[in-house]
């Protein structure tokens, strides 16, 4: 009547056995590499927040944020390589207006909202209308008149069709009855690429990409949204002085997203350490540096912002009739 006790203790101690080790199995987070998707081509104003955001984090953790630029399919190759990604919090994006605006306008192969985890905004900005020197305008006004004497000859480029600035873009042709023709590219350099070049005539860009080429005058600055002029080009007019409206609350802003079902306290703790590197002088002064200013929030703060915006862009893109082909 022994051998049952004994066999009893023995796996009773090999049971206690086996969860020590799976305890120690399960390491703090993180404990490996996080890939950090972004969803357009190297080069642009979001490659630059990846970046400042990767290198904060990787301080703080001691494990590397890897930039993985994505792009492609107007951000949808990118973004559905995070909804198919394991919810472990070692996949995470950076995101855009764009997240919610594409599936507006084209079939996507994921919800914007039900498969992903919001962790953070992390920044916004405001957007610079540009034009090459070629075009013979030096304010918006003059900009309008000699587009209107082009109906449909002149091009504007956006990095991405369905996103921020492709929004913007039409805002103008409703708002100024003018009809300029759209280009989209795959991210913001190949697109300030052919403005430089002259293949397009118009481009809505941040204003991390938009200032240096000011500065030197390769590109004329016609121009910004928002309330106020920008403090880094307080000569760049804003829409509103211009005699525009509808572009006071148009520039774009980035956050970070994780898969739908990534363990709340993995998300809880990311959204932490952004909101605290953000709330450091350090990293507002090399936000302000590349025209950019923290925009901290939570993640419910974050989805319900993401909420809105599906209702905002859904009135845009019906009111200017706007279509993906």
């Amino acid at each position: 009547m022994r051998f049952p006790t004994a066999f009893a203790r023995a796996l009773a101690a090999g049971m206690l056995l086996l969860i020590a080790g799976a305890a120690g199995a399960q390491q703090p987070y993180p404990s490996k590499p996080i890939r950090f998707i972004v969803p357009y081509s190297a080069g642009g104003t979001m490659t630059i927040v990846a970046r400042l955001v990767g290198l904060k984090l990787t301080e703080s953790w001691g494990q590397q944020l890897i930039i993985d630029n994505r792009p492609g399919g107007n951000t949808i190759i990118g973004t559905d390589a995070l909804a198919k990604s394991v919810p472990d919090g070692y996949t995470i994006m950076l995101s855009s207006s764009a997240h919610v605006l594409v599936p507006l306008l084209v079939k996507a192969p994921f919800d914007p909202i039900k498969d992903f985890a919001p962790v953070a905004t992390v920044a916004n900005t405001e957007l610079i209308l540009l034009v090459h020197p070629t075009v013979p305008a030096n304010n918006l006004k003059e900009f309008i008149a000699y587009a209107k004497t082009k109906p449909g000859q002149l091009n504007y480029a956006t990095p991405v069709a369905g996103g921020g600035q492709h929004m913007a873009s039409e805002i103008l042709n409703l708002e100024a009855g003018i009809k300029m023709q759209h280009i989209p590219y795959k991210g913001a350099a190949p697109a300030l690429t052919d403005l430089l070049g002259g293949q397009v005539q118009l481009y809505f860009s941040t204003s991390v990409t938009a200032i240096p080429h000011i500065k030197t005058g390769r590109l004329k600055a016609l121009a910004i949204t928002g309330e106020k002029r920008l403090s880094t080009v307080p000569e760049v007019p804003t829409f509103a002085e211009g005699g525009v409206s509808g572009f006071t609350n148009l520039g774009p802003f980035y956050g970070v997203l994780a898969p739908a079902g990534t363990p709340k306290a993995i998300i809880d703790k990311m959204s932490a350490e952004i909101a605290k590197h953000l709330a450091t002088p350090d990293f507002q002064e090399k936000l302000v540096a590349n025209g950019l200013a923290a925009y901290p929030t939570t993640p419910e703060q974050y989805a319900a912002l993401m909420q809105s915006d599906i209702v905002r862009y859904a009135n845009i893109i019906k009111a200017a009739n706007i279509k993906l082909q």
